[in-house]
């Protein structure tokens, strides 16, 4: 049996530190829960697994491996005690809560899978009880600081470091991860992010084949990821590509390939806000997959403003335009030749993540019922997992091994609404039968979300979902099912970079904006002070009405100057404000200086976390407690300045 040994006084002697300058109260509990978090998880990980080799393509054979899968278990873990004798670290110490006697904390979150101590708190320490006596805010205070020492000894990642990076997880609403039964994960652009410009170029390359062959002309054009971001909207009825704020304000707008100007924008879009409700007029780019479309529809809007559109193919206007790039688009993914040669050569087309089947790894030790909920089919998805995941893998296993349940052809957004038909995939080659009722193991194809929550027993926010499309796979199993949801956006790892590189410029930026706003406030008093003198009543204060008349017009004079250069540079920031993410549409999550783009705003209604990849969850451990953090409101500046002047 595998042991997970312990020096109990080495570990006695790092933990006791003298009491240092004061940490914050946040602080003290991520740097508590990181250290303890990551004991269990070492616990779990001294578990030694041994799997079969993946069976043959027998129906018998297929499901019997279905069924060993399923009940596979994870042996116990002990640790040294302090006289050198054997204690238990598991049952013996601690109990978990179970969905049936949980609460909810102060944060509104459930405590279901928190660990609990089976001993009296104190006695259970011996000496070590004196440590733990006292107000608990002098004990918290020591611990904390005991914590992060011992984070260090023990080269363990700090949760401020994982937090503050380019792979981070970031929190808009609380999350407690011990509470969550099940996980489950999309496949593409989720579990394997393709290199762009091979896998949205050979779908640009397709989508061109079919337009030309529809009789429209695309000669002459190139795919060049560059012109579109992820977040952007097309508008169909105008042909054109606008990035909105949170609010649905446009900001920033291209026609064809062609961007407009601020005056333009505001022409068109001045008296009226997004609403992708209106799916006749708006089509939000959820995700990279939308990046090959939108370049396509962009290109060919400036082949119709040109009239280079042959007459053969009826009257189009941007909506019909539109359509026809869809279509065409749709083909090259129906048609199954993209994906064949993808298929062919996965090497040219997924950029490799080794640090990936091993956080999900932790998730299954750590007692998490694994879900791969894809709508690609099952040739496909077996045969890019298996280049994906099964070299990373300990043990010879294989990427089926990882998952409790695999969904293929789900045809989501429907498989969160609606219930289509259950079949279950019987053998290697993809034969499937249909099927009533779906078990732990199984390989299954269509079949809904309230399928899997009665198969597996849990249900709304027991279960997470993570997913890199706002709509498909985010959206409606929040408003759906209730699921918490986690979305992957790979972009924020370059923006990130851009963010950190751009403070400079943005600070130079404010600077100057916040100098505009004393110059601009000196003006418009002094802009009163004559209005009233030429209503022949007295300024705001005496002084200003004594000002003298040649005084006040060349100070008004020497201002307007001084604002109306301030205008043109300011003005020439701000447009290159981003630009180091993309020079025509800036970062992906600002709209302007100050506010969130609409991206931006979807992200935090419907996702709970969000971060670059599902690696990233190997910073963590599967027992993260993510608190969101305050929000920032428009009064809350003129609140801690008044709170310092008191």
């Amino acid at each position: 049996m595998p042991n997970f040994s312990v020096n109990v006084p080495q570990l006695s002697s790092l933990y006791r530190t003298p009491k240092v300058k004061r940490v914050a109260t946040t602080r003290m509990n991520l740097c508590a829960d990181q250290v303890f978090d990551k004991m269990l998880l070492w616990r779990d990980m001294t578990t030694k697994m041994k799997f079969p080799s993946f069976p043959a393509a027998e129906l018998s054979d297929f499901r019997r491996s279905n069924k060993r899968r399923s009940s596979r278990r994870m042996v116990s873990c002990r640790a040294a005690g302090a006289d050198g004798g054997r204690v238990a670290v598991g049952d013996d110490v601690f109990s978990v809560t179970t969905s049936s006697k949980y609460e909810v904390d102060y944060l509104g979150q459930s405590t279901k899978g928190d660990l609990n101590l089976k001993l009296d708190p104190l006695q259970s320490f011996g000496d070590g009880q004196a440590t733990l006596e006292g107000p608990i805010e002098e004990v918290a205070r020591t611990e904390a600081q005991a914590a992060e020492n011992l984070i260090r000894e023990l080269g363990i990642q700090g949760p401020f470091s994982a937090q503050h990076s380019p792979r981070g997880i970031f929190c808009s609403r609380t999350l407690n991860l011990r509470s969550i039964s099940a996980i489950g994960y999309d496949m593409d652009y989720t579990l394997m992010h393709y290199n762009v410009m091979a896998w949205e170029g050979k779908a640009y390359d397709y989508c061109m084949e079919n337009l030309k062959s529809m009789g429209f002309p695309v000669d002459g054009l190139a795919f060049d990821p560059e012109l579109v971001i992820r977040g952007l909207m097309i508008d169909k009825e105008k042909g054109n590509l606008v990035k909105a704020d949170r609010f649905g304000y446009v900001k920033r707008a291209m026609h064809g390939t062609k961007m407009l100007s601020n005056k333009a924008v505001s022409e068109i879009y001045g008296r009226e806000l997004v609403d992708l409700r209106n799916q006749s007029r708006w089509e939000f780019l959820n995700t990279f997959f939308s990046v090959s479309e939108a370049l396509a529809y962009a290109q060919m809007v400036d082949r119709l403003d040109d009239g280079c559109i042959s007459a053969d193919l009826g009257t189009l206007d941007y909506k019909g335009l539109y359509k026809a790039v869809a279509k065409a688009l749709f083909r090259a993914h129906v048609e199954g030749q993209l994906k064949s040669e993808i298929m062919s050569k996965p090497e040219l087309f997924v950029e490799p993540d080794p640090e990936l089947p091993l956080a999900l790894l932790d998730q299954k030790e750590a007692g998490k019922k694994l879900l791969l909920i894809t709508n690609s089919d099952y040739h496909y998805t077996d045969k890019m997992m298996k280049h994906s995941f099964n070299k990373f893998l300990p043990n010879d296993m294989d990427w089926r091994d990882l998952f409790d349940m695999v969904i293929v052809s789900a045809r989501k957004p429907e498989f969160f609404q609606m219930s289509h038909p259950l079949y279950e995939v019987v053998t290697g080659e993809g034969l499937m039968r249909p099927c009533f009722k779906a078990e732990t193991g199984g390989l299954y194809s269509g079949g809904s979300a309230q399928m899997i929550e009665s198969s597996l027993n849990v249900h709304g926010d027991e279960i997470l979902y993570v997913g890199d499309h706002i709509y498909t796979d985010v959206s409606v199993s929040k408003v759906h099912l209730r699921w918490r949801t986690a979305l992957i956006c790979r972009e924020l790892e370059e923006e990130y970079k851009a963010l950190i590189g751009s403070r400079g410029h943005r600070e130079e930026l404010i600077e100057l904006i916040n100098q505009k706003e004393v110059v601009g406030d000196l003006f418009n008093q002094l802009r009163l002070a004559l209005q009233r003198r030429s209503k022949g009543r007295p300024a705001q204060t005496l002084a200003a009405t004594n000002l003298d008349d040649q005084e006040l017009t060349e100070t008004m004079q020497k201002l307007l100057i001084v604002m109306q250069r301030l205008d043109d540079k300011i003005g020439l920031m701000l447009e290159s404000d981003g630009e180091l993410f993309n020079k025509r549409w800036g970062f992906l999550s600002r709209a302007g200086l100050w506010d969130k783009s609409h991206l931006m705003r979807q992200i935090e209604k419907y996702a709970d976390i969000y971060t670059s990849r599902v690696s990233n969850f190997l910073n963590y451990t599967p027992f993260m407690y993510f608190r969101s953090q305050e929000q920032s409101l428009a009064h809350d500046s003129p609140l801690q300045d008044a709170g310092m002047e008191n």
